[in-house]
């Protein structure tokens, strides 16, 4: 295998996974080639029953979830499926199973109220400071517990030039966004020259927003898809930072690794995302393992996902005192640098709620007792005479600067307000036949 070149994926001895492959007779050349991987997806159950041994069933199996769920694999990520193994974790990731032909009770079309939360096509505005924006409908490959796959791969792919207007104005309306997190489908499908166009807008057009974030899963399924060309688009509209999602340690290969590199030694940070999947990952040696690898090349772990309760996935949710388990296997025994977080996406929109082990064993006015990852019990006293640089009635210049911009503290943090009427949270429907009883009280007093 011969070093990173300059001008593009230099590999020209065949990586074994290739070599044992189906495509071992493909020309290094072509393999290298993002499009040439593209157009050779593998989408029915005939072409995967060549990559892997399959029963007659198996393959039924495979042809009723598809008449549900769409299917790809490029021919690279499916060149690392272990054949002799059933429960080879890249193959439950990339070939439909029977669980997905099961729905249950409590799984939701919309898990996550996307569609809901809508504010411009593919627009999500949840957050206070920033968007989630679908500018792509096509993946490489169709991952068997994505949140988006009943819509991720069928229709109009890439945005339009309306889309694109109608999301910019709701930016050019909105300068409390600073961030803009671009998601598909993946982004990374786009052409070069339109990904440079859709940055371009946004950076000269919406200078309220300070970071641009890409949520991209090619580096792990296609890494082809990362050439010199691509990072120097991204380059040129710094801050960019790009979040993949790496599920496993098998994920990691020479290639996988030339594509992360091309873009760290760019200056673009890098963080992963990984979901909690039965059967696939939750162990906490194979999840430390998979930190360590990330950290040791340049990606920062961010976030570990419990399964969203989107249909069809039931069979690769774990409970979430499988997650506390991993966390609590990771914080204090690997570098800080490598421990995620931990979320539940809230079903219903209600957004990432972090959930891990509870390190707080009490607590009274003046002392806080904790316990470290050894289980050591210990006191930590806090100060008497505490006053903080913003006490009532005298903010600091920063708060007087949001105060300034009419910037509203929303959720819990809002509570901790100088505000004697902010002492309580109301849910939003509480809130509002609050509202109408109160017209109505008030129109029958003035009867």
């Amino acid at each position: 295998m011969t070093s990173q070149a300059a001008d593009g994926l230099s590999i020209t001895r065949q990586p074994a996974s290739k070599a044992t492959s189906i495509w071992r007779d493909v020309p290094m050349e072509r393999w290298n080639d993002w499009h040439w991987q593209m157009r050779h997806r593998i989408t029915t159950a005939e072409e995967i029953a060549r990559v892997v041994p399959m029963t007659p069933a198996e393959q039924r199996t495979i042809e009723r979830a598809l008449e549900r769920f769409r299917f790809a694999i490029p021919p690279y990520y499916a060149s690392l499926i272990d054949p002799d193994n059933p429960t080879c974790p890249i193959r439950l990731q990339a070939v439909p199973g029977e669980g997905e032909l099961l729905v249950g009770d409590f799984d939701i079309e919309d898990p996550l109220n996307e569609d809901g939360d809508a504010v411009a096509p593919g627009m999500t505005h949840r957050y206070p400071d920033r968007v989630l924006w679908v500018v792509m409908h096509e993946c490489a490959m169709l991952c068997r517990h994505c949140t988006r796959k009943r819509k991720v791969g069928g229709g109009p792919t890439a945005i339009t030039d309306s889309q694109l207007d109608a999301g910019i104005a709701y930016l050019r309306s909105h300068p409390e966004i600073r961030d803009v997190l671009l998601s598909g489908g993946d982004p990374f499908l786009l052409s070069d020259a339109k990904i440079g166009h859709i940055l371009q807008r946004i950076r000269n057009e919406v200078p309220s927003v300070e970071v641009i974030r890409f949520g991209t899963r090619v580096p792990v399924t296609m890494p082809q898809r990362v050439t010199p060309e691509l990072v120097g688009v991204l380059q040129r509209f710094h801050p960019i930072y790009v979040n993949t999602h790496f599920t496993v340690p098998g994920e990691f290969t020479p290639e996988s690794e030339w594509a992360l590199r091309l873009m760290a030694d760019a200056g673009i940070p890098l963080g992963n995302q990984t979901v909690l999947l039965r059967g696939v990952n939750d162990c906490w040696a194979l999840m430390r393992k998979l930190m360590h690898k990330l950290t040791a090349n340049r990606v920062r772990p961010y976030y570990i996902y419990q399964c969203d309760l989107a249909e069809g996935l039931e069979h690769f949710r774990t409970t979430v005192a499988k997650g506390i388990e991993i966390m609590e296997h990771l914080r204090g025994h690997i570098s800080g640098l490598a421990v995620p977080t931990f979320v539940v996406d809230a079903p219903g929109g209600g957004g990432k709620i972090p959930v891990h082990p509870n390190y707080v064993v009490s607590q009274h006015e003046h002392k806080v007792v904790l316990r470290n990852f050894e289980g050591r019990i210990v006191a930590y006293e806090e100060p008497r005479d505490y006053t903080g640089m913003c006490s009532e009635g005298r903010p600091c210049s920063y708060c007087r600067e949001i105060s300034r911009d009419g910037t509203d503290t929303v959720g819990v943090a809002g509570l901790f307000d100088d505000d004697p009427h902010n002492i309580s949270l109301v849910p939003a429907a509480v809130a509002a036949e609050v509202e109408v009883e109160t017209a109505e009280a008030a129109v029958e007093r003035s009867a």
